[in-house]
């Protein structure tokens, strides 16, 4: 079977919550020959984990790299996701800023116009200000 993953069903294989909900997502998971990762799930996957279930910065990086690497589970850019997700983990961004400054090294741009001070910690990159 192939289909696109909802957050929905990612998060509730990762949290197990609820259970009856997580069963079913995991069984899907392992039984599924394709599922199609569009990277605006991913976005918000790390917002649920990061906002609604408080999971520390480096667990929920480490979550969505499972799912992002997990072999039936096909991606626009895997490795796009993955510095993303390096970017968010180590340079405590936020996950579209950090996508936003992957984007641009990958672009061989190296500068994102953002009011995001944050940006100023990946050293990849300028920030630029209108």
């Amino acid at each position: 079977m192939s289909a696109f993953l909802s957050a929905t069903v990612l998060v509730r294989h990762l949290t197990g919550d609820p259970p009856e909900m997580a069963r079913r997502a995991t069984a899907l998971l392992a039984s599924a020959d394709e599922l199609l990762l569009p990277d605006p799930v991913v976005a918000e996957v790390v917002r649920i984990l990061e906002h609604f279930y408080e999971s520390p910065r480096p667990e929920v990086a480490r979550l969505v790299r499972s799912v992002v690497t997990y072999p039936p589970v096909r991606c626009m850019d895997t490795t796009l996701l993955l510095r993303a997700l390096e970017i968010y983990e180590v340079n405590r961004v936020d996950f579209t800023e950090a996508y936003l400054a992957a984007s641009a090294e990958a672009a061989g741009v190296g500068r994102v116009a953002s009011f995001d001070r944050d940006l100023d910690r990946v050293p990849t990159i300028r920030r630029v200000e209108a």
